[in-house]
């Protein structure tokens, strides 16, 4: 997508505003390969956007220069070794926007936190180092983690992916004719990956272009805005309120003494995963199948009204019936549950997945068992072609058959990230195995 066109798109007024929510905080994520310079990046924008304190920048200043990814690294073996393990977030805002910057190590071994934070995430910044790949070849290959992170936002749908070519600065002249040869393999692997970006910027994380203030030389041949700048207008994940209600019911409070509120009746705690939580809306309850209707929806202050998707919620029914925690309440009108699934997992476990195995799968809070009927092929990283596999390895992606003890209310991923994604975990380790989601 061209850049003109992106902050054309998002730069509308009431009309676009109404379409694309850039008011709320945006949930980003740096991805991409080892040493690309993401945890140097989120320090350069905190830095810049004025975002730390004195005390802050003493504290990770060596010779009077600050380590900009000592911001982050807050880990003992992190700063020992120089690596990001676990996925550490950070708070800023600008006059425009606040966010949320998820720091998700680059090593491939740490796959399974990336995949965390991508969960959950609104946007998503793809480093690329330039000093690693052969610039000079219009043809040049990508690194298979740059290939595989990005990959997987795809199949998370992270809402908006934006590759930043990092430290551009340290090849001097060349640096134009390296942003153009880098950007065309990123165009390129996207068309052949079908998944849309938002853009391609040139950065230098170390110096500061373009990240907080825009070049005005046209440093790379480039004159579009600064990567905040586009932060700044990228929308949050829209939430399925156009759904059918489904609820899952995280606590059950017993018999509240608050006639007020709960009417003497208990009220099933939880956040709303589609549709909009009201009075008069006839419930069945999974997996036990009774109906009920709702007679009073709680805020999470416990003010009576509706509630939509995307926020919690307390619901007191017309009459007693067993509801525990892991049960959802679901709209009648809710597609029928299913014990027969096709996902694509994204996997994550030392052990790789075979025919055969069970795992539990975690949709909501409801846990059930998962059995592996058929992997039915592997997703080549490079290539992006499907090969015929009988197992994923670890860090794979593949397409799965599984069947499953008791149904689920599951939805394709593609229509509702709640509804359509499922944890697979190890049934002796409880080691969270993969992410699996529904096709």
């Amino acid at each position: 997508m061209n850049t003109t066109n992106l902050i054309a798109d998002l730069s509308k007024t009431a009309e676009s505003k109404a379409q694309f929510d850039t008011n709320s905080a945006l949930k980003f994520i740096t991805c991409g390969s080892v040493d690309d310079g993401k945890s140097t990046l989120i320090g350069r924008l905190l830095l810049d956007s004025k975002s730390v304190l004195l005390d802050q920048l003493a504290n990770v200043s060596k010779s009077g220069e600050a380590d900009l990814a000592q911001f982050t690294d807050g880990l003992s073996a992190e700063r020992e070794q120089g690596i990001t393990i676990d996925v550490a977030y950070r708070y800023f805002n600008t006059a425009e926007r606040k966010f949320i910057i998820g720091d998700a190590p680059g090593h491939e071994q740490y796959t399974r936190n990336m995949v965390t934070a991508a969960s959950s995430a609104d946007a998503a910044v793809v480093l690329v180092d330039a000093t690693k790949l052969q610039w000079q070849n219009p043809a040049l290959s990508l690194l298979p983690q740059t290939r595989r992170h990005t990959l997987l936002c795809h199949l998370l749908r992270v809402p908006s992916i934006v590759f930043t070519v990092n430290k551009l600065d340290a090849l001097g002249d060349d640096a134009a004719k390296a942003f153009a040869n880098i950007s065309a393999a990123l165009e390129k692997f996207s068309l052949e990956a079908d998944l849309e970006f938002a853009t391609i910027v040139p950065i230098s994380a170390l110096k500061g272009h373009n990240v907080v203030e825009s070049t005005d030389d046209g440093w790379c041949g480039y004159t579009g805005p600064s990567l905040l700048d586009i932060l700044e207008l990228l929308p949050v994940t829209p939430f399925d309120t156009a759904l059918p209600l489904a609820f899952p019911v995280q606590w059950v409070e017993k018999f509240s003494a608050s006639a007020d509120t709960s009417q003497g009746r208990r009220v099933f705690w939880g956040r709303v995963g589609a549709g909009v939580a009201e009075v008069g809306q006839t419930v069945k309850v999974l997996p036990s199948g009774q109906t009920a209707t709702v007679a009073q929806v709680l805020g999470h202050t416990r003010a009576p009204r509706k509630v939509p998707a995307g926020h919690s919620a307390g619901i007191v029914l017309d009459r007693e019936v067993d509801v525990s925690r892991g049960d959802w309440l679901l709209a009648t009108d809710s597609p029928a549950p299913s014990r027969e699934l096709n996902v694509t997992v994204a996997w994550m476990d030392d052990e790789p997945l075979a025919a055969g195995r069970v795992y539990w799968a975690l949709h909501g809070h409801r846990w059930v068992k998962a059995r592996v009927k058929r992997v039915v092929h592997r997703l080549d990283i490079n290539t992006l072609a499907e090969e015929d596999a009988t197992a994923l390895p670890a860090n794979s992606i593949g397409h799965v058959e599984l069947s499953l003890q008791e149904p689920l209310a599951v939805r394709p991923f593609n229509a509702s990230r709640v509804l359509g994604a499922l944890v697979l975990i190890d049934t002796a380790s409880h080691r969270t195995a993969g992410a699996a989601l529904v096709n």
